[in-house]
């Protein structure tokens, strides 16, 4: 079917190739620039002169067609639109990343898209889409303490599998659904691409608890038809959750962090789009505090995901002191998570990330083992040179 998009969002790693197609397919201008978003996110800052190009064609698209540009350090394109209330319940988000399913969990349908696919959305507005099926993640009982929502989403992703959901729409039900803040509920919303899910949607029946100066979605979120049809279900049993930890090269490849505890790191990533909101970052801070800091031979790079959450890490001191450990805090945007920003690990490095990906030269480097985790065991690996159990150090 044919929809109306209400929000597109592109980035400086599909919006170039995307012009590319609009000027093919004869674009002379942008049928509803005011649901356009692009972002400068991948290439924050630009790392060479092809990139620089990127940026600039970007930018002269934008200024012909009125479209908005967030600047380089702008953010993360769907973090920012959920940050700056541009996603609503029951709206279709479409954009050039996959992890633009992270808008599912204000209660909207997101979905990724190819370049081509954008630039027939600049050009008309609309997308063309199968209806996915769907299927259920029911999260029954009550989270542990010491255990976080990245933790979660592993063993979500764990129990789906890496093709599991492929084409579906993942819908999250269940008392910890409900129970989830909505910087929480992006995390499991924007993993659910791991498992292959066309979106991964949050369609709770009440508003998101959490700060209403922290949140910008407000009001009641669609939940499903009485009699819909669901093609599966999973259960879990959220009160046996533990920290996780992703081994190389998948990230549905979860263990408990006991069956890896010892293995040595000398690499941490924090931050991106499934490790950074300013609770991330200041859990990761003490983890470094009790810890006694960054272990000897251990880097730590730190990428806040949008000017809110690293202004809001600014003022209260949480990115200062987590320097003072002597991490390497980088430009604002992706990082290093797909190895196009930001510093790029050494060969054979062994790294613990809190990104959504682990695959093969993920970060660039190919000879390096890339785990994940939640930025709690990631922090808590930096501080020892190895893998432990979070909990350990309180």
């Amino acid at each position: 079917m044919v929809c109306d998009a209400d929000l597109i969002l592109g980035t400086d790693g599909s919006t170039p190739m995307a012009l590319d197609y609009f000027e093919a397919m004869g674009g002379e201008a942008v049928a509803r620039p005011d649901r356009v978003l692009l972002a400068r996110d991948h290439y924050s800052p630009p790392t060479s002169p092809s990139t620089l190009e990127f940026h600039a064609r970007m930018e002269a698209f934008a200024a012909v067609h009125g479209v908005e540009l967030l600047p380089v350090g702008g953010g993360i394109s769907f973090q920012v639109a959920l940050e700056t209330g541009r996603v609503g319940p029951g709206d279709l988000v479409v954009g050039a990343d996959s992890h633009t399913v992270t808008c599912g969990a204000a209660g909207a349908f997101a979905t990724g898209i190819g370049s081509a696919d954008l630039a027939a959305a600049f050009l008309t507005g609309k997308v063309w889409l199968r209806v996915p099926e769907s299927m259920r993640v029911v999260l029954d009982g009550l989270m542990p303490a010491g255990v976080g929502a990245k933790d979660l989403a592993l063993e979500v992703v764990r129990l789906v599998g890496s093709e599991g959901a492929v084409y579906r729409a993942v819908e999250f039900l269940g008392p910890v659904a409900d129970a989830l803040p909505l910087e929480e509920r992006m995390v499991l919303s924007n993993m659910s691409a791991e498992m292959g899910a066309k979106a991964g949607i949050f369609p709770a029946s009440a508003e998101p608890p959490g700060d209403p100066r922290e949140s910008s979605v407000s009001g009641f979120l669609p939940s499903s038809d009485p009699d819909a049809t669901f093609v599966g279900e999973i259960r879990v049993d959220c009160s046996a959750i533990v920290p996780r930890v992703a081994l190389p090269h998948q990230p549905a490849n979860s263990v408990p962090v006991s069956e890896v505890a010892g293995r040595t790191i000398d690499w941490v990533f924090l931050g991106t789009c499934t490790g950074g909101r300013a609770h991330d970052f200041r859990d990761a801070l003490r983890m470094l505090d009790a810890g006694g800091g960054i272990a000897p031979g251990v880097s730590v790079v730190v990428t806040p995901p949008s000017p809110r959450v690293r202004g809001a890490l600014e003022a209260d001191g949480t990115l200062a002191r987590i320097a003072a450990h002597g991490a390497v805090i980088t430009q604002t945007g992706c990082g290093p998570c797909c190895g196009t920003s930001g510093p790029i690990p050494p060969p054979g490095a062994r790294i613990l990330s809190t990104a959504n990906r682990n695959f093969r030269a993920r970060m660039g480097e190919p000879s390096a083992e890339i785990h994940l985790a939640s930025p709690a065991t990631c922090a808590a690996a930096a501080t020892a040179g190895r893998i432990v159990d979070p909990r350990e150090l309180g």
